[in-house]
């Protein structure tokens, strides 16, 4: 494969029995392991290389079976490649072609704490923990795994590539009073040496290393059982966590059965393992991982409490579970090929993911979510130069963790609504069903799901997806109107609006579906499969192009259309609104519309009542007060401006909860109450205020869960020293399971450098978990009064940022593109551009090239509509 770093084909792997012993629970938390992969040795060769990464090699020897005599060789030879994370076995006979040949290697790695690999993660129990708890000063410690992308090699000696799939046996030994738990169910456990045991597993499927997990601690469990049966029995679900917190598990277990047994029926093939374990992990890069049959969660992905919890936290819950067991078959049954088709198994889950939630909650309308989040993110990274396409090319694996990101999961699943739309969910379904029979254990490309789609379907799939697989960005479709008919034409779309005709030569399909006429219904139109075209019989007293935003591409209306739009919203649906807002919005971004027709737009949404639409509202009106914060006047209007725009909504919709309100309305109450009160509506300020205190001495009952966003950020903003530091105690003293992330978010709302820089001391003093700390810098930079603190405290202090950071570089590119990517002027674009420019910044090259990208679009956007928003904002009175 010329397009790929792999290992050479000379042995492949069948089998691995991994053991692991003699686990340090303390420094230098070491462990000694024993793993046996049994190999077929196509080729005869004098070395074998594969994959370790801070591993010691101990010892290498090669059984193989040649007629009827075993014999073994060992190893004259260890050597390192650290940069590519390999290793080569010499030996000085050549290993014979064989069907069967084992080799063994004896080895040491560590439980580090990176959150990769195996790893440790530091928590305090909030019950009694059991003696064989490891623990040092403060903290108590679990273990578990993650390999994806490629960690395993960090855990034990393997072939490390998705395509190199084999059956696992894993056994491990642990204080007799902890549980170990792996992908399958516990085959036996044997006593070992004084108060230890030795843990067995069943053997695995045929499946990827990066699917493989283990984890042991001081581990309860909540069970349910499937509905359906398998095999003849009702499987087991459970949810685990460390002592004291399953009972916050319901949530997830409750989804979990239903969904597993949802896919199973949608996909056509049932679940094909005997057990599904979903684990709570206190230290966790992502959100979580899909190991097969043991799924592990971030604690705010997978545990809930329906007393003390932000009810936006029940949304999330539900979808992680769903996405992570979508991969079950997705994925896992059947794996990409090579990680340049990441998309395959993160863009579908996503989709599906959300398509299990709107089946279990069909009133939360997570359509609307999906427009308003998961769209508007995929459009804000692919409208940048620095975006890539859905399918990108990976030579070496350890490319391949920057490109776990918005393209490969919301462009992948934007792309993947607008074509089950286009050829009708159930039949997607059948040609997905198809997919995973025909490749079930193996690995399958891009083209073998498009084949299965076109067999399915009877249209010719691969030809109008492959641009938006292929191809980097996406269209604008531009309208122009003529009395019954428009013309429409597309180009490719960039935030910074100077778009050169060599990166404007892909042609999309693009379905229109334009609604129209006076009951504004469905008319089917051929999708745009030219530059430009006319489309007839249009009634152009009401019509909307890309009808409840199925298709992934912007549109341009003429400014007086949006106009007459915002006169019938009660005509369009809510992801039609949603769409339409960022559509606006964007068109001002890149000088293709202006400010001034988005906030004459917005004017009409005065009286919106949707949660989703407010959303995409306000976050738009939010990018907007960021762009032009550095302009006090301007500032001061559009601060006017959004307080005028929700004060009816927030009084409507007040202060408490009652047993009617929906998911929904809960959301809104928050969303409304943290913006009027962020803006300065007097009564909410004065509100929040009392309620803070009345908390802060001790009534904790005094501010509803899903209010403690709201009443914390309002209180630190206008409360100064005391409240910062009345949240920053509740940062240490809380027992909600997402008090921690909602008090970071919280302090963020500083108001001074010297409070900030006292919040970025406390952020990287050791007392935040590292998986937490991109929320310290993002609270600074969604704040214009100190943003640039955080700027100069980052270089000050890189040295040890990228220290701290840098053990695992999904965390530190993940903190460096979202702190540097909300300013918006060039002095701090060239300022970042020479700070970087002598470092060595790979593993995080990707996100800084986005942060830059970025700065220099919201730049341009400034200078360009600055004086134009002022001009319109004093016409209409928000300014004094």
């Amino acid at each position: 494969m010329a397009d790929r770093d792999v290992l050479s084909g000379d042995v492949k792997p069948s089998n691995y029995a991994i053991s692991l012993f003699d686990l340090q629970a303390g420094e230098p938390w070491t462990y000694q392991g024993k793993c046996s992969i049994d190999l077929e040795v196509k080729n005869s060769t004098k070395s074998i290389t594969l994959n370790t990464h801070e591993l010691k090699i101990h010892s290498v020897e090669v059984f193989s079976e040649a007629g009827k005599t075993a014999s073994s060789v060992k190893a004259s030879k260890t050597e390192y490649d650290t940069k590519n994370q390999r290793c080569t076995f010499s030996f000085d006979q050549p290993l014979p072609e064989s069907p069967k040949a084992v080799l063994t290697i004896a080895f040491e790695g560590t439980m580090n704490n990176h959150m990769a690999g195996f790893y440790r993660s530091a928590y305090k129990p909030t019950v009694e923990a059991s003696k064989g708890v490891a623990k040092d000063g403060e903290s108590h410690y679990m273990f578990s795994t993650q390999f994806e992308s490629s960690d395993a090699r960090r855990a034990f000696p393997c072939f490390d590539e998705p395509n190199l799939k084999a059956t696992f046996d894993f056994e491990i030994e642990i204080p007799d009073d902890l549980v170990a738990l792996s992908n399958m169910p516990e085959s036996e456990t044997k006593k070992s040496k004084d108060g230890h045991k030795v843990v067995s597993f069943e053997r695995t499927p045929l499946m990827s290393t990066y699917l493989l997990a283990w984890a042991f601690g001081d581990f309860e469990y909540i069970e349910e059982f499937t509905r359906r049966k398998y095999n003849g029995k009702n499987l087991p679900v459970r949810v685990y966590t460390t002592r004291g917190l399953k009972e916050q598990g319901r949530l997830a277990l409750e989804s979990a059965h239903q969904v597993v047994d949802y896919f199973s029926e949608i996909f056509r093939i049932d679940y094909p393992l005997p057990k599904i374990d979903l684990l709570a992990v206190h230290s966790f890069s992502h959100g979580a991982m899909e190991n097969w049959g043991l799924i592990t969660y971030r604690t705010t992905a997978v545990l809930f409490d329906e007393y003390a919890s932000d009810q936006k936290y029940r949304n999330r819950v539900v979808y992680v579970v769903a996405h992570e067991l979508a991969h079950q078959w997705f994925g896992n049954l059947v794996t990409m090929d090579w990680w340049n088709e990441l998309w395959l198994n993160e863009g579908f889950a996503t989709w599906v993911g959300w398509y299990a939630v709107d089946h279990l909650h069909p009133d939360w309308d997570v359509w609307g979510q999906f427009v308003t989040e998961g769209m508007q993110m995929a459009f804000q990274l692919d409208s940048l130069r620095t975006s890539h396409p859905i399918e990108v090319p990976v030579r070496n694996a350890l490319e391949v963790d920057q490109i776990f990101d918005h393209i490969s999961y919301l462009k992948g699943s934007s792309v993947i609504r607008m074509l089950a739309s286009y050829l009708g969910t159930d039949t997607f379904l059948q040609g997905v069903s198809d997919y995973l029979k025909a490749h079930t254990y193996g690995n399958a490309t891009t083209n073998d799901l498009w084949s299965a789609l076109s067999k399915a379907s009877g249209q010719d799939v691969a030809t109008f997806m492959d641009p938006w697989i292929k191809k980097i960005g996406f269209p604008v479709v531009t309208i122009a109107e003529e009395p019954g008919q428009i013309s429409v034409k597309q180009t490719r779309f960039l935030s910074s609006g100077d778009v050169k005709p060599e990166e404007d030569e892909t042609v999309w399909w693009i379905p229109l579906n334009i609604k129209t006429g006076p009951d504004a219904t469905d008319a089917q139109r051929n999708p745009l499969t030219t530059k430009e075209d006319t489309y007839c019989d249009i009634d152009t007293s009401f019509y909307k192009p890309n009808a409840n935003q199925t298709g992934f591409y912007r549109t341009n209306l003429p400014p007086q259309r949006l106009i007459e739009l915002s006169k019938s919203l009660d005509k369009l649906s809510v992801q039609d609104k949603i769409g339409l807002v960022g559509d606006a919005k964007s068109m001002a971004v890149s000088g293709l519309g202006t400010t001034a027709a988005v906030l004459s737009f917005m004017e009409g949404f005065a009286s919106e009542t949707n949660y989703l639409v407010w959303s995409e509202v306000l976050s738009s009106l939010g990018i907007a007060r960021q762009i032009f914060a550095s302009d006090p006047q301007v500032a001061e209007g559009l601060r006017n401006f959004t307080l005028k725009l929700v004060t009816a909504a927030t009084d409507k919709v007040g202060w408490e909860f009652s047993q009617q309100d929906d998911y929904l309305t809960g959301q809104s109450r928050a969303l409304l109450l943290s913006t009027a009160g962020l803006m300065g509506h007097e009564g909410v300020v004065k509100e929040a205020q009392r309620r803070f205190q009345a908390f802060v001495d001790g009534d904790k009952k005094a501010i509803h869960p899903s209010l403690r966003s709201a009443v914390f950020k309002i209180s630190v903003k206008n409360g100064g020293e005391a409240a910062y530091r009345a949240v920053q105690k509740e940062y240490f003293t809380t027992e909600a399971v997402d008090g921690k992330e909602i008090t970071l978010h919280s302090m963020g709302q500083v108001q001074s450098p010297d409070l900030a820089k006292d919040y970025l001391t406390f952020g990287f003093s050791g007392k935040v978990a590292i998986q937490d700390i991109h929320s310290v810098g993002v609270s600074l930079a969604n704040n214009s009064k100190v943003r640039d603190t955080l700027w100069e405290y980052l270089k000050e202090n890189w040295p040890m940022l990228r220290e701290m950071l840098g053990g695992n570089m999904v965390v530190l590119e993940r903190a460096m593109r979202m702190c540097l990517m909300h300013f918006a002027s060039f002095e701090v674009l060239e300022d970042v551009e020479n700070f970087f420019k002598d470092k060595d910044t790979t593993g995080y090259d990707r996100g800084l090239a986005v942060a830059t990208d970025t700065i220099r679009s919201n730049a341009q956007y400034k200078e360009r509509d600055l004086e134009l928003v002022r001009e319109w904002l004093s016409a209409h009175g928000y300014m004094k």
